[in-house]
């Protein structure tokens, strides 16, 4: 699993970070609210470990801020608060789960697997603004408007979804859609124009952005075009 962790105490972060880089996962830090938003935002992860009291911008805020750009990465939260109107604040702003400190590395790693393991190690429904795709029906609706979408479309939806709001290149669209034999033309953006036809153009809000000469995201922002 790729992790996110977000903590100022440089001990515990490292700790952390080499504990879980043991485990077998990749693990990117941040030492700040700002700096972990940023990655959260720009990266796809599978889950993040986020500390509440955090310079520049506190646990609270990042978890609210990602959820309200449409990002449904689990969430645990790390902090030295035990009280019971902390914790429910935090499962408020859109946490999955909580940690208090001090706390053993072997209980995060537990719980790391719990969550994942509830949500199957992927969303089984995925939400991003007011899109949801659900994983198991292939229901697609948009602001509780019905979407019909072809196999492709699809499955590239569902790719961004996951990935939201991370930037998914192209190459990594063409391989999960053709694997290595990707068709001569350029099947890709003719898929990604009747998505966009679909998905956006009957709503106010656009929602699928081409990064130009990079890839495509969804999520909530003009980063793109």
């Amino acid at each position: 699993m790729r992790l996110l962790v977000i903590e100022d105490n440089r001990e515990i972060l490292a700790n952390v970070a080499d504990y879980l880089t043991g485990q077998g996962h990749l693990v990117d830090c941040a030492e700040n609210g700002p700096g972990g938003l940023h990655l959260a935002l720009t990266e796809a992860y599978d889950l993040i470990v986020l500390d509440i009291g955090l310079p520049g911008m506190d646990g609270y805020a990042v978890c609210t801020r990602l959820r309200d750009a449409g990002c449904s990465i689990p969430i645990i939260m790390l902090t030295a608060r035990d009280a019971l109107d902390d914790r429910l604040h935090g499962l408020k702003s859109g946490a999955d789960d909580y940690l208090v400190k001090p706390f053993a590395l072997a209980e995060l790693a537990a719980r790391i697997e719990a969550v994942l393991r509830r949500s199957g190690g992927h969303a089984r429904q995925l939400r991003v603004g007011d899109l949801v795709l659900d994983a198991d029906s292939l229901r697609v609706e948009r602001a509780g408007q019905s979407l019909k979408l072809n196999p492709t479309c699809l499955k590239i939806l569902e790719l961004l979804m996951r990935k939201s709001p991370a930037t998914v290149r192209r190459e990594a669209l063409e391989e999960a859609l053709w694997g290595d034999s990707p068709p001569s033309s350029d099947s890709l953006r003719s898929h990604m124009h009747l998505l966009r036809q679909i998905v956006d153009k009957p709503f106010p809000e656009p929602l699928l952005h081409t990064m130009h000469g990079i890839g495509y995201r969804l999520g909530k922002g003009d980063h793109g075009a």
